[in-house]
């Protein structure tokens, strides 16, 4: 695959006023690179995982007032929808690219999955890179470089809770890397899926 990475413009379309303008920069911009990432490493993903994978790009169909401040493509193993699922992403923030491992709120399964964190996901996490960050709110860019002590327990124990793990690419590395971004995204990716392999052992198929 060709993937001419991503550019200063599309980093710039998250300053652009208003709902429409920026959804249309959106469209323009930004969407079709990341289904061309999700046609990608959909089989890498289901390689890796031994689950068929489908992409989802957000369209953010339900915003009518505030544009959105970041964008992503989504991976899970089910073709209609990702967020009740563990899953995978590739986003943009204005300042960075985003890799993750993300269960975020509408997963019903957060307490099996905190279940199998403590249980048998912690060794696994123990191995992940020292670049690797952590979150609790899919929609903020904050990030910690170590997971907060009550992060899973309070996945099994908060309705919206969430669980995010993955690579932050600051912009201007993301800007020059080019296809480069392709191999940074693939090796993590591998870094995460035994993770994503234990949750979904531990987790009933919907």
């Amino acid at each position: 695959m060709t993937f001419n990475g991503f550019s200063e413009a599309d980093f710039d379309v998250f300053s652009i006023e208003g709902l429409d303008p920026r959804m249309l920069a959106l469209r323009h911009h930004i969407q079709p690179k990341l289904a061309e990432l999700g046609d990608y490493f959909s089989p890498i993903l289901t390689a890796l995982t031994g689950d068929e994978m489908f992409y989802h790009v957000a369209k953010h169909a339900r915003r009518t007032v505030n544009p959105p401040k970041d964008t992503w493509v989504a991976f899970a193993a089910n073709k209609r929808g990702y967020k009740k699922h563990p899953h995978f992403q590739i986003g943009l923030w204005p300042t960075h690219l985003f890799i993750r491992l993300a269960v975020i709120n509408e997963c019903p399964d957060k307490k099996a999955l905190a279940k199998a964190l403590n249980t048998h996901g912690r060794s696994i996490m123990e191995h992940f890179p020292k670049q690797f960050v952590w979150s609790a709110d899919h929609t903020k860019p904050h990030t910690t470089e170590e997971p907060a002590p009550d992060l899973i327990d309070r996945l099994g124990e908060i309705k919206k809770a969430e669980f995010l793990v993955g690579l932050d690419v600051d912009r201007e590395t993301t800007v020059k890397s080019g296809a480069e971004i392709l191999n940074v995204i693939e090796k993590t990716f591998g870094q995460l899926a035994p993770l994503y392999n234990e949750m979904r052992r531990r987790v009933r198929p919907h």
